[in-house]
């Protein structure tokens, strides 16, 4: 099968190509496995952590993708949960104990850090962290729910908002944009206010529905209950919590944050930043009960993945993109025969 390898740890400011297309044996599915033929494939933040060292894979070469949509091609010994030639999705677990803390056990292993992911034609993946997809959505736009969207609702979920609170977005990318659909269907009475650099991205968070779109620097017209930063950056940590009201939440949403401007930190003001019970509290990967909930109620919005799809090859293109800032809604890559 052909197959995208991350051969080594590079610097995305230094290589334009970090993946090599290669070839590699089809793999068989193991007990209470499934091999999937893989359709498409998401574009997560995530690989630019594990192609930059952030979140290095176990072992290289690794192929990566956790946002994978495919058909079920064959069936390890025992597994009876799928029947050859349904559509399924895996997310950023690909294997964890089952139980309710199965994202913080250290029996997690991510998929395509820790075990090989879905930028290659064929991947396996226990059947139970495979999950059907709803009809409603194509491949292509099914993608971005595996891992942008249920980690955006799990993350929803821990702010621990109520309808008619405020809620910020840090952010504007493949997850933001899910969450504010995903937000205005579950609290119709809270208002949205986002925060992004990028003046495309705030113009494109107006074009869905926000109450306030401004820089990240910005002070929003009211204080917030939460908000969720999903930036690989320090400055939308200390900007957000300027943001928020007594009391309030802000949720971190990624895996690793970048070095560049760590020194923001020294600008951590008690009284203006921490005082009045302020809370941080960050996402941890994702439970396989995450994705299994949001799937349907994605599916009921129904939530409108913005994207951008590049064939196979190119994910080297998409990356490279992703790294330096060219963003709006989520990148896909897609199989020929899709």
């Amino acid at each position: 099968m052909r197959a995208m390898i991350l051969p080594r740890i590079v610097r995305l400011d230094e290589v334009d190509e970090p993946l090599e297309l290669v070839e590699l044996p089809t793999p068989e599915p193991g007990p209470g496995e499934v091999l999937i033929r893989v359709a498409a494939c998401g574009v997560c933040h995530t690989e630019l952590d594990e192609i930059e060292g952030r979140a290095a894979p176990l072992r290289l070469p690794i192929v990566l993708g956790h946002e994978v949509v495919g058909h079920v091609e064959r069936l390890g010994e025992g597994a009876t949960r799928h029947a050859v030639g349904v559509r399924v999705g895996v997310g950023w677990i690909h294997s964890s104990t089952g139980g309710d803390d199965e994202n913080v056990a250290p029996e997690f292993r991510a998929t395509g850090r820790d075990a090989h992911g879905g930028y290659a034609e064929y991947m396996r993946v226990p059947e139970r962290y495979a999950f059907p997809l709803p009809e409603v959505f194509s491949d292509q736009h099914a993608a971005p729910l595996l891992c942008a969207g249920a980690i955006g609702y799990r993350a929803l979920k821990l702010t621990g908002i109520k309808d008619g609170q405020r809620l910020g977005l840090t952010g504007f990318g493949g997850s933001a944009h899910l969450v504010a659909q995903l937000a205005r269907h579950l609290y119709p009475r809270t208002e949205i206010f986002v925060f992004a650099r990028d003046q495309a991205a705030r113009a494109f968070a107006r074009e869905l529905g926000v109450a306030w779109a401004g820089d990240t620097a910005d002070r929003s017209p009211e204080k917030l209950h939460a908000i969720i930063d999903t930036t690989p950056a320090w400055k939308p940590v200390v900007e957000a919590l300027a943001n928020l009201r007594p009391g309030g939440r802000l949720v971190i949403n990624a895996i690793r944050k970048e070095e560049v401007d760590k020194d923001v930190l020294l600008g951590l003001s008690y009284p203006e930043h921490l005082w009045l019970e302020k809370e941080i509290k960050s996402v941890a990967n994702i439970t396989g009960r995450d994705i299994a909930e949001f799937l349907p109620l994605a599916a009921e919005i129904p939530i409108r993945p913005e994207i951008e799809t590049y064939p196979f090859e190119e994910a080297n293109s998409a990356l490279v993109e992703l790294k330096r800032g060219r963003i709006r809604g989520a990148k896909v890559l897609v199989m020929p025969e899709s």
